[in-house]
């Protein structure tokens, strides 16, 4: 029996002494978790793509590139692509610069600040349907006589008491509605990852900057912006990924409209794949953009790691 139970205890101190096999084995079950609800769903869109499924049917046909054909000749795809691009570049250069600034003035210790650092948070924790929702009745997307901004600007006199402001009537004051709200929900998020970045910064370096004669300015762009390159290169990445395969706002908001002129791609996937019930041309509209995603990634993961190792 103690030779036994010798034998057992010998087993487990070899598997705890064993790095790379412990590490293997507690990755396990999240590896398995991320590939049935990403890697299954994501080879199955890839093959949707490559049919002509349509709902409701079980078989489809397979029909090589017919479907990528069809859609990029298709004007409101060539549409939504076009403010896919927008809606990610134009978000995340105004989410990285506020971050940034908001960080810096969080990284201070001054009074309030944790109730702050929790309000900050708010945005993100909040379910994004009902803050949409919200923003709705705040820009009077469903009825623009209900909007909290028209009602103020009528009560300082801006507006008359007929005139009202359509805010999401036009494409362009939709978009940047849309722009907007997503700004407003992903800042906390870029903040806590940036101001983590900069609290992860020795004092002893700005110290030793500020003797050698360095300024606000000269530290900021010359020692705090290096040295947080890799964080931000995630913060960035996370944000691209994030905002171009997003399409909660656009469909709670505008629906893609007016006209079709709002749309992204994820949104006008959903709408011919899941209520157009053409399932493979919303597969192939979902993953359009997937090979330029993993350049994307790649290319962000390999600039973070290089500049961590320098």
């Amino acid at each position: 029996m103690e030779i036994a139970q010798k034998v057992h205890h010998a087993r487990w101190r070899y598997l705890l002494d064993r790095e790379r096999l412990l590490s293997s084995l507690l990755l396990s079950p999240a590896i398995g978790y991320i590939v049935l609800l990403i890697g299954v769903p994501l080879l199955f869109a890839i093959y949707l793509s490559f049919t002509n499924a349509i709902s409701g049917h079980l078989e489809a046909d397979f029909v090589g590139l017919k479907n990528f054909r069809a859609i990029v000749t298709d004007p409101i795809f060539l549409q939504a692509l076009k403010n896919t691009f927008i809606f990610t570049f134009v978000s995340q250069v105004i989410v990285l610069i506020l971050a940034k600034v908001l960080a810096l003035a969080l990284v201070k210790s001054f009074p309030g600040r944790p109730i702050l650092r929790f309000l900050l948070l708010l945005p993100w924790v909040a379910p994004i349907s009902l803050t949409t929702l919200a923003w709705d009745w705040v820009l009077g997307a469903s009825n623009s006589s209900l909007s909290v901004i028209n009602w103020t600007l009528r009560a300082v006199g801006v507006l008359g008491p007929n005139d009202w402001i359509y805010w999401t009537a036009f494409p362009e004051a939709a978009m940047a509605a849309i722009i907007l709200i997503h700004v407003w929900r992903m800042l906390p998020f870029a903040t806590i990852i940036i101001l983590a970045g900069l609290t992860s910064i020795p004092q002893e370096i700005q110290d030793a900057a500020t003797i050698d004669g360095a300024g606000p300015w000269r530290r900021l762009f010359e020692v705090t912006l290096p040295l947080m390159l890799p964080i931000v290169a995630v913060a960035v990445l996370f944000g691209i990924i994030f905002t171009a395969t997003d399409m909660t706002v656009v469909y709670i908001l505008t629906r893609g409209g007016p006209y079709n002129s709002t749309h992204v791609l994820a949104s006008l996937a959903w709408q011919r794949g899941i209520f157009g019930g053409q399932l493979g041309e919303g597969a192939a509209i979902a993953v359009f953009l997937l090979p330029l995603l993993l350049v994307v990634a790649f290319l962000m993961l390999r600039l973070a790691r290089r500049t961590e190792v320098t």
